[in-house]
């Protein structure tokens, strides 16, 4: 029996064929009649995007072995742990739109169909102009009740977070039958024509099966794919959680990536690869890879500025109230002090010394001032793609990037993030393939603007 929380293995011992599994998930999720797939308007114009992002609270019905807020989900004391307030939601969405120009939000837990107030958030943010996603495990929506009253309240569209097929999924995420329960969501979602996107964490379980869950995408009409790394960040830090036995090496994960981005492009389905190696990835797929520098021209991503200030404590914890929302800033460049102050801040716990005082009633005020001060005075001049350039490769260098010798004599290096320092720790940077065949590439966008991207629902372009 799986289980709720950390399991010693996440890779099933016994793995049944991808295409057996395909057709089992498509035979819960697909209705006698095949659906009619509406046809999905594409652009190749690359706008900063104004997509916002907001965490409820780390409250999840799940156990995801590689989810960045793991420790916060099982922690129920954590600040950031349970879920906050209506009204302190729809006062940081109100923010989104009137101070960072955001129209659309992807609203997140843990998982926010957990939370009683969903319906009524959705319903808030659809009236000031916010297009509303939720991110969602699905698990709850197997019941089509729960998803006409999304559908109802105006959500625009869903981004589904498949982690395998069959057993694969259910033991990536703690809980046994998961996988059945989010294809039935699936087909509650194609039977009420429902817009969705699907996320793909490529973990060591998951991969095999890549091409067959693009086949799944295409087969119930996804709108977009997203293949992400399997990173290090937020709880993930902590020492133990990523070893080499469930961290997949680069060139596992290549072949199959490559085919699943082949059957996508067959059939006409945007698909993106995030916080990946350029090298890694076949050059034809090139377009769909979207670093840190990319990022901002995805209107699936989320804006930097307003991701920024959402990211903090006080817009983070159910206490409390938000602090003054602040221009998007240069994050101070460190270089190589940056990885050590992190390590001494991880060892004082000074997240959560901060997330504490931010919460009482003296000291988070003048806190929340400082912040907002300290951020305006750091704030650099010049053009806004250029300031927005600038703060993806603070990012980059924030959250421990490394480029070896062989990266560092690549045309790409430019524009691609590198190896993150803590796989280097594990494997090094012997997988890099310097691409050396061309000129230096300096423009983060060369290769996206000539991906197919998928126009958001509501979007008027």
């Amino acid at each position: 029996m799986i289980q709720l929380g950390r399991a010693r293995s996440h890779v099933p011992e016994e793995i049944e064929p991808p295409g057996v599994l395909l057709e089992r998930a498509l035979a819960i999720a697909l209705p006698a009649s095949r659906p009619v797939i509406a046809p999905v308007a594409h652009t190749r114009t690359r706008d900063l995007t104004r997509r916002g992002v907001l965490w409820l609270g780390q409250t999840c019905n799940l156990r995801c072995h590689f989810c960045y807020f793991l420790d916060r989900i099982e922690d129920k004391s954590h600040p950031e742990h349970a879920f906050m307030s209506l009204a302190k939601a729809r006062s940081i969405c109100k923010t989104l739109v009137d101070y960072y120009g955001n129209n659309a939000v992807d609203i997140q837990g843990g998982e926010p169909t957990v939370w009683r107030d969903l319906d009524s958030l959705i319903r808030y943010c659809a009236e000031i102009g916010l297009a509303p996603t939720v991110i969602t495990n699905a698990i709850l929506l197997d019941r089509i009740d729960r998803v006409k009253r999304l559908v109802d309240a105006g959500v625009a569209d869903l981004l589904v977070s498949v982690q395998g097929l069959g057993k694969a999924h259910d033991l990536a995420v703690g809980l046994e039958g998961a996988h059945a329960r989010q294809m039935r969501a699936l087909g509650n979602l194609v039977s009420l024509g429902v817009p969705f996107r699907i996320n793909c964490v490529m973990s060591k379980g998951a991969i095999p099966q890549l091409p067959a869950i693009a086949e799944l995408a295409i087969a119930t009409g996804a709108r977009t794919v997203n293949f992400l790394a399997f990173n290090p960040f937020a709880d993930q830090r902590n020492a133990g959680v990523r070893t080499a036995d469930n961290v997949p090496r680069y060139h596992e994960v290549e072949a199959p990536l490559e085919a699943a981005l082949d059957v996508l492009a067959r059939a006409g389905v945007e698909a993106n690869v995030r916080y990946f190696p350029f090298c890694k990835v076949a050059e034809r797929h090139w377009p769909s890879v979207y670093d840190y520098q990319q990022l901002s021209y995805d209107p699936q991503e989320w804006d930097f500025a307003s991701w920024a200030w959402t990211n903090k404590g006080p817009q983070r914890m159910n206490a409390g109230t938000p602090s003054p929302p602040v221009p998007l800033g240069a994050r101070p460049r460190l270089g190589p002090l940056r990885q050590p102050l992190r390590r001494v801040a991880d060892a004082l716990d000074l997240r959560r010394r901060l997330l504490e005082a931010n919460r009482d009633p003296r000291l988070g005020p003048w806190l929340r001032r400082i912040d907002g001060l300290s951020r305006r005075l750091l704030r650099r001049r010049g053009d806004r793609e250029a300031a927005y350039r600038q703060d993806a490769l603070a990012r980059v260098e924030h959250n421990g990037y490394e480029k070896g010798a062989d990266c560092r004599r690549c045309a790409l290096r430019g524009i691609c993030d590198g190896f993150h320092g803590d796989y280097v720790a594990m494997f090094g940077t012997s997988e890099a393939r310097p691409i050396t065949d061309r000129a230096e590439v300096s423009d983060p966008t060369t290769f996206i603007r000539l991906q197919d991207k998928a126009v958001p629902p509501g979007s008027t372009r």
